[in-house]
């Protein structure tokens, strides 16, 4: 690998206002400048070395997406993707060029707004128990990675740290409200559908994904990644087969080659050996150029 993962993040002067797994968010007074790191997570647990351009993936893909779903739903987004970074942020720029994005103050809904066309992940195991998926009964006799009758929303809850947990819509109702729950619920749904048209004609399946949304002046509206590998199962439609997990355009390498080490899945994490870097760093860009059409 020629080019060096962004890990750390710092804008001397700039206030920083949280460091997640991925993203640094700082504040820019009536504004927040979210920074999309190189860093990756597996089983909860960032690992010492990322992926290089990761960030970069991550945000134009977001900015795709944005784009592509303004006329449906306003969102967060100040500033384009080819859009000069503000003059005080000029000295970062070689940090900051193309996984940034300037934002509006919006308040984030308490909850995870996701929508899932396949069963997968928490929803098969919670299927093989009980034939239900966050209590939303499904048809018996279903296999793993089989495409549902129709998208279902599954909302969770936001932890700070771990697993989110599946919740019933109606304790998003209680969370959130149930104006605002049934909003983000009939959103999720509308933009997860036109997406995965989409995709599937990019040869992507979209088998769930995880919106964010947030209120900024009374309204609405899309906020952080949208519709990234980070957010989403995305499948390569070709090698679809349902009975069985899928292969897929995210960190899938890095948790094949964890599940081989005598590791227990807590911190610190294991250095990934290059071939896993490469690997994983190609199937995020692959995703980025059949989705938009464009190399990065």
């Amino acid at each position: 690998m020629t080019d060096e993962p962004l890990l750390q993040i710092e804008l001397p002067g700039v206030t920083k206002l949280k460091s997640g797994k991925v993203r640094e968010i700082f504040d820019l007074g009536d504004r927040l400048l979210m920074v999309a790191s190189d860093r990756l997570s597996a089983f909860d647990v960032i690992m010492p070395n990322g992926i290089p351009r990761k960030g970069e993936v991550l945000t134009q893909i977001s900015f795709f997406w944005f784009d592509r779903f303004a006329p449906r739903v306003p969102n967060h987004l100040l500033a384009r993707a080819d859009d000069p970074l503000p003059k005080d942020l000029q000295p970062f720029a070689g940090r900051l060029a193309r996984r940034s994005m300037i934002v509006k103050k919006a308040k984030p809904l308490a909850i995870e707004c996701v929508v899932r066309g396949y069963l997968a992940g928490s929803g098969w195991k919670e299927y093989q128990k009980s034939q239900t998926v966050c209590g939303i009964r499904l048809p018996s006799g279903l296999a793993e990675s089989a495409e549902l009758p129709q998208p279902i929303f599954t909302p969770a809850t936001k932890a700070e740290t771990g697993h989110d947990e599946n919740i019933a819509f109606e304790e998003a109702a209680r969370i959130v409200g149930a104006h605002l729950a049934a909003q983000a619920r009939d959103l999720s749904l509308t933009l997860y559908t036109d997406a995965r048209a989409y995709a599937r004609q990019r040869g992507i399946l979209i088998a769930d994904t995880k919106f964010e949304f947030g209120v900024f002046d009374g309204t609405l509206i899309l906020i952080d990644e949208v519709l990234t590998p980070d957010s989403s199962r995305f499948w390569p439609a070709d090698q679809y087969r349902p009975g069985r997990s899928q292969p897929s355009f995210d960190k899938q390498f890095v948790r094949d080659y964890l599940e081989t080490l005598d590791w227990d899945k807590t911190p610190p994490g294991p250095v990934l050996p290059p071939d896993v870097v490469a690997k994983t760093q190609a199937k995020y860009l692959e995703a980025y150029e059949r989705l938009t059409g464009r190399t990065l």
